[in-house]
């Protein structure tokens, strides 16, 4: 018999860097996520082990989106802003 128990990624690290490099409610749902992946391990739960693992991963992909959404639209922004300024002939000293 085999009692091994399964080797399931907590992605506790994802988690972390996206919650600072990325989107902070985001990361914090995921960071909460895989903190409970070793717990139910440890109480043999490995269905809800898995499904932490999977939903750590899942909002630490969406943070990391919303951080590239939120970066996209600023450059669009900035970009504008600098191009109504170049229309208007004003000087931006």
């Amino acid at each position: 018999m085999n009692t091994a128990t399964p080797q399931i990624p907590n992605h506790l690290v994802w988690a972390i860097l996206s919650t600072l490099f990325c989107c902070l409610p985001a990361g914090i749902v995921s960071i909460v996520y895989a903190a409970q992946v070793n717990g139910k391990l440890a109480a043999g739960d490995i269905a809800g082990a898995q499904e932490s693992s999977e939903k750590a991963k899942k909002w630490a992909i969406w943070s990391a989106i919303a951080a590239l959404i939120v970066g996209v639209l600023y450059f669009i922004l900035i970009m504008a802003i600098g191009g109504m300024g170049a229309l208007s002939g004003g000087s931006s000293y």
